[in-house]
């Protein structure tokens, strides 16, 4: 029998220390929180104070425990009222804040951003002034107290890194990348890593082994959509909780909505919105969790049950 034709290839990629394929076997993911869970819970697209403060209420309606939330719209669309309050919010609960970075090329004066092969750079910042924009938004939401921002620019991220590393920024600050900047393979990933982010956001649409592929790549957490917005494509991957944890721990599990209107950049003229949808994104994540709950496997549940409850509890 002749030798993989790629063969060659794949030996280099497991020499660099990437899996050479996708790994179909399911690995079960040995990685673990710092205190010991599998998972934890993200709610997207919190535009501000009053959403908030409506998915803790809702959290404690469903009874599920909310570990991160994170926000669209900008810190530069916040005052300082505002991401204080946030910050207040997220320490008095428990919940880290993770806030966007403002500006980005989709909301500037260039045109290949709203052009239909030049969406992938939606996220990214152009020209130097822009990168001094972005890189002041950080500064200026570390000075409030924020500790976690999300990030879609490459270089954004190289420099905030640097800076971490420098003292600059806190070297508590948490890097998370954007679904908008996409690790879709491990080596893009170990890039991410490299580069200084803490959790990466992987796209919506990767299927158990190439989720497990990356996972074995990197040791950073990694943020998955369960549900997925309709302008990502609108994946609804409820059955699939329970592999998602299994294989991609530890994970942050993110629920959005389907046929929601999009509400970036969010404010007042929205807020009924922003406030509804938030409160069903937590129920969509108590499905999830229950879903979590009913399947886990028996051989698994055995092992991990009490880090799953300790999970749902919050420590």
């Amino acid at each position: 029998m002749t030798d993989d034709p790629m063969g060659r290839t794949r030996r280099y990629l497991s020499s660099l220390g990437l899996p050479e394929r996708d790994l179909g076997t399911l690995p079960e993911s040995g990685r673990r929180f710092p205190d010991g869970g599998q998972f934890r819970v993200e709610i997207p697209s919190v535009e501000g104070p009053a959403a908030f403060r409506a998915v803790l209420a809702a959290g404690r309606e469903h009874g599920i425990r909310i570990h991160r939330i994170s926000q669209g719209s900008g810190i530069m669309l916040q005052t300082d009222a505002e991401i204080e309050e946030m910050v207040a919010l997220g320490a008095e609960h428990d919940v880290e804040v993770c806030l966007f970075v403002g500006p980005r090329a989709s909301w500037d004066v260039g045109v290949q951003a709203t052009a239909p092969s030049g969406a992938v750079v939606a996220g990214a910042l152009r020209g130097a002034d822009q990168l001094v924009y972005g890189i002041e938004d950080v500064v200026r939401a570390v000075g409030l107290g924020l500790r976690s921002v999300l990030v879609a620019d490459a270089g954004q991220l190289w420099v905030l890194g640097r800076m971490k590393r420098s003292g600059v920024l806190p070297g508590d600050l948490i890097l998370k990348s954007s679904v908008s900047l996409p690790a879709a393979n491990p080596a893009t990933a170990r890039l991410l890593e490299d580069l200084g982010v803490t959790t990466i956001n992987l796209p919506i649409d990767l299927t158990l082994p190439q989720v497990a592929a990356i996972r074995a790549a990197v040791d950073v957490p990694l943020d998955v959509y369960v549900e997925g917005a309709d302008d990502f494509g609108g994946t609804v991957r409820y059955y699939e909780v329970p592999g998602l944890v299994r294989v991609a721990a530890p994970v942050h599990l993110k629920f959005t909505v389907r046929n929601a209107p999009g509400i970036y950049p969010s404010g007042r003229h929205l807020e009924a919105v922003a406030l509804t949808t938030a409160q069903e994104r937590v129920r969509r994540a108590a499905i999830g969790i229950a879903m979590l709950r009913r399947y886990y496997g028996t051989a698994v549940e055995s092992t991990s049950s009490a880090l799953l409850s300790r999970s749902q509890n919050g420590s």
